[in-house]
């Protein structure tokens, strides 16, 4: 798809109805699918949010980004994600927390992001964190800079996420589960499971609508 019709679309994907943990549980492992709405207790989970940063390749493509985050102590080292994290007190909302995140991680410029949609909350259980997507674009080929959090930065094409042929499957062992088959989305060499892939195969969905 062309960036140029993706923003004559932008309106209408503003409005367009998302389809929520049925449309994400398409990518999810089986043993996330155990945790539905009514088994998430929000008063004992913590807040993040995410950006996905669409924008024009310089050959005008419509591209968004992912990020491989880099090697650390924790539940999430060395996954595929968007560029986001948790809230700060400082924030003054989710969206804030998500174009704050991705200034410090990749580099964007945060007044050049327009925001357009808020999607469905994905609930990490390994973290315990409650993570708001926030759609957003910007109109010009941004030069990318990655901070130490970040390992590698993935600029994936949306025709690619659109063609049915890159969702797969997975063997791996995480931190709850050991030698476990997942669904995925193979993007740019890359296996995207978990979270991130549940928040793709809502946004898949959406994008399918226009």
């Amino acid at each position: 798809m062309e960036f140029s019709i993706f923003k004559k679309q932008i309106q209408l994907l503003s409005k367009a109805k998302i389809g929520g943990l049925e449309a994400q549980f398409k990518l999810a492992p089986e043993i996330r699918k155990q945790f539905s709405e009514q088994k998430i207790n929000p008063q004992n989970t913590k807040k993040a949010a995410v950006l996905v940063i669409f924008y024009p390749s310089e050959s005008g493509t419509l591209n968004f980004l992912l990020t491989l985050r880099a090697s650390y102590k924790g539940v999430h080292s060395a996954q595929i994600s968007f560029p986001g994290g948790k809230i700060d007190r400082k924030d003054i909302c989710l969206k804030n927390t998500a174009l704050r995140e991705a200034r410090e991680e990749v580099g964007i410029i945060e007044k050049d992001i327009s925001i357009f949609k808020e999607m469905t909350d994905v609930y990490i259980p390994p973290s315990n964190f409650i993570v708001t997507p926030f759609l957003g674009y910007i109109n010009y080929t941004p030069k990318f800079t990655k901070n130490y959090e970040v390992e590698a930065l993935i600029e994936v094409k949306l025709s690619d996420l659109l063609c049915d042929s890159v969702i797969s499957t997975t063997r791996l062992s995480t931190s709850y589960a050991k030698n476990i088959i997942v669904p995925c989305f193979k993007l740019n060499n890359y296996n995207v499971w978990g979270a991130t892939a549940m928040m793709l195969s809502e946004i898949k969905e959406l994008i399918r609508t226009i």
